[in-house]
């Protein structure tokens, strides 16, 4: 059974810095790309950013271009998003989702957890 865990979210002020941790369990880490979304309240889940297996290439939504990263922990089993300027606009639930990178595009599987609330709130 396969189980995503995303931690690391909460309340910050404008400007200020998180680093969001997904671990998935149940599947071999290894053979997939990994994904953040975001779904703020009222709109629909939209991609963040994406990797690949070997965390060599990455796909970044032009909103968070420059202020978030990804990065991925295979012995871990783990992917991380860390942002940086973090902005009211990027107010959301972020979720993580295992799937196949392509060159400039992404595909989700149907793996999702329950998200992370991260809240950007002077």
């Amino acid at each position: 059974q396969v189980q995503v865990v995303e931690s690391g979210g909460g309340l910050v002020q404008p400007g200020g810095s998180l680093r969001l941790s997904c671990r998935v369990t149940g599947l071999v880490f290894t053979i997939y790309g990994m994904a953040w979304y975001r779904q703020a309240p009222g709109e629909q889940r939209a991609l963040v950013s994406a990797i690949n297996v070997d965390g060599t290439k990455n796909i970044t939504d032009d909103s968070v271009k420059g202020r978030f990263t990804i990065s991925r922990d295979d012995a871990k089993n783990t992917v991380y998003l860390q942002m940086t300027g973090l902005k009211p606009d990027d107010t959301a639930v972020y979720f993580c989702n295992p799937g196949t990178f392509f060159s400039k595009d992404w595909k989700s599987r149907n793996y999702w957890g329950q998200g992370t609330q991260v809240t950007v709130s002077p």
